[in-house]
């Protein structure tokens, strides 16, 4: 893992190199930032990217960021998601300087508009939407003037008040910029300002009807604001064009866009749109499912904001896009929880050994640690019982030449407890396994053993008479392709069956008082962590990672 001294040694990125720059030229004194996420659905991997920059940025550098929510299409948006990215911003780590709202700037933006009618830089069009586009005319061919576009500057007026007094039905009316209808950029052939929408602001109510477009309220928001360094993905660089047109003709505040790389991540979808199905058609059981890419969802999961932000450095801030390995984000989340997860011993397909020469009523305290990782976490007592559950995988009738574990005659140690040799077993009418009687090697105990016997396999275990039954969901990828985007058809048709298994295993006791969000090592498992619909009766664990390091070469990605 990167060290802190190694960030510190790292080069600067583009963007980072642009500020340094900005700052020893005198341009600023400070740096602003800007998070401005649409309030349209829950924020997702992509966004942590976004958010690790953005407020990375005025970490490094002297300045601020602010949390500017994008509400400028009611239809969409909802309290429910500004409350979400709000929390999952501070789950991350970081903490904004203003909360701001497009809808904050709507009488300003509206005079904004005006001034544009007033030097004669915008008309009403009565167009429809069909009739506009066919105007746009193509990448090769220019446009056709809109028969609307010689209005008067008075008649304009007069309309764009009315559509904001709710004279105009939807879609009968917009506001376009003047600019050129032969310019090679199609953003810049007369793009559209304002359009009408009758319906209720989650923050405005009913007193607007006509909301500005995102290339207008986005540009103006942040001079507005005085945001130095405004960050976009490069879909935004066609934008820009038309972002540094209507400041300069408005003559404000003169922020600058800069746009980097997109991230995408493989077995992944990220557009709200298709998350928004996965959750409204029930394919997914909410936004914070563990198996979405949500912030909600990972860190359901048991992801932590140290092991995401650490993604975030990882990947980097570049100008080409491309394809991040999943199994970058899980080794990350395994280094971290490696580091600071409690061990424990559950057994998820319990078979029962039977230790025939200890006694039955006895239980017999044993000690082992909590974190080998990290010493202060001390040492924590385990009971050991004359029935115990091991793994089903951990015992072998007819063993393999290199198989360690138990079989019949083998010994293997008992995590923190005995060495156990097994001598006999019991099967089923179908042939299986359901018992094995062993024996205990006294004096083998873990750290007083003076037997001298040397195994080489140690097994986890629970006591059967103290072991808790718990719920564990096994997460696995929910698409099974590698580029869902690329493939023909429905998404949908792509994800993964073997997503989710729900299983019952046997839990240390102490796991039935883990609080919802707790992390563990299942010895020999993988990663866990605690979910907020386990009860004290029923305890949840919801598999994060597994242990295996599946992202072999991080360090060269």
């Amino acid at each position: 893992m990167i060290t802190e001294e190694k960030k510190e040694e790292k080069s600067l990125n583009f963007i980072e190199e642009i500020i340094e720059a900005d700052l020893q030229a005198g341009k600023y004194k400070e740096i602003v930032t800007r998070f401005p996420p649409e309030p349209n659905g829950y924020l997702h991997i992509g966004h942590a990217s976004s958010i690790c920059l953005n407020f990375g940025l005025t970490k490094k550098f002297p300045g601020y960021t602010n949390l500017r929510f994008d509400d400028t299409n009611p239809t969409t948006e909802d309290t429910e998601y500004v409350e979400s990215i709000k929390n999952d911003i501070r789950w991350m780590g970081f903490e904004w300087q203003n909360e701001l709202y497009a809808s904050d700037y709507f009488d300003t933006l509206y005079d904004y508009a005006v001034r544009l009618i007033q030097m004669n830089l915008a008309y009403v069009d009565d167009s429809t939407s069909e009739e506009i586009a066919t105007l746009k005319g193509t990448p090769t061919e220019p446009g056709k003037d809109s028969p609307f576009r010689d209005r008067t500057i008075e008649e304009n007026l007069a309309l764009f008040e009315q559509m904001k007094n709710g004279d105009f039905p939807d879609g009968s009316h917009t506001l376009r910029a003047k600019i050129d209808m032969a310019h090679q950029n199609m953003l810049m052939r007369d793009p559209i300002l304002y359009r009408i929408k009758h319906a209720h602001h989650h923050r405005t109510g009913n007193k607007w009807c006509i909301y500005p477009m995102y290339d207008f309220a986005h540009g103006q928001s942040d001079s507005i604001e005085n945001i130095t360094h405004s960050l976009c993905t490069m879909e935004f660089i066609p934008h820009r064009e038309l972002y540094d047109w209507l400041i300069a003709k408005l003559e404000i505040y003169p922020s600058h866009q800069y746009e980097f790389a997109r991230r995408n991540l493989n077995y992944t979808v990220t557009s709200k749109r298709k998350l928004l199905q996965l959750v409204q058609d029930g394919h997914v059981n909410g936004w914070d499912d563990p198996r979405m890419p949500t912030i909600s969802g990972l860190r359901r999961r048991g992801y932590t904001p140290a092991s995401i932000r650490e993604f975030c450095d990882r990947i980097g801030v570049a100008r080409r896009e491309n394809m991040i390995d999943v199994g970058l984000l899980e080794f990350c989340v395994r280094e971290d929880l490696n580091k600071t997860s409690l061990r424990r011993m559950v057994v998820l397909d319990p078979l029962k050994l039977v230790i025939t020469n200890f006694p039955e009523d006895l239980s017999e305290t044993c000690i082992t640690e909590n974190n080998p990782e990290d010493i202060a976490t001390g040492m924590r007592e385990i009971l050991f019982t004359k029935e115990i559950f091991i793994e089903r995988e951990d015992f072998m009738e007819v063993p393999s030449k290199k198989y360690f574990r138990l079989a019949p005659g083998k010994m293997v140690r008992l995590k923190g407890a005995y060495i156990i040799q097994a001598d006999s077993l019991v099967k089923d009418e179908n042939g299986e396994v359901t018992e094995v009687h062993c024996t205990y090697v006294e004096n083998s105990k873990s750290g007083q053993d003076t037997t001298g016997i040397n195994v080489k396999g140690t097994l986890h275990w629970v006591s059967a008479k103290h072991g808790v039954p718990v719920e564990v969901r096994l997460y696995d990828r929910l698409f099974s392709v590698e580029n869902v985007g690329s493939e023909e058809g429905d998404f949908k048709d792509y994800m993964n069956p073997e997503s989710l298994h729900i299983i019952t295993g046997y839990a240390e006791p102490s796991l039935a008082e883990a609080k919802p969000g707790e992390s563990f090592q299942f010895l020999r498992k993988g990663y866990f962590a605690a979910d907020p619909d386990g009860t004290t009766e029923k305890p949840v664990f919801n598999r994060t990672v597994t242990l295996r390091d599946n992202w072999a070469k991080a360090g060269e990605k």
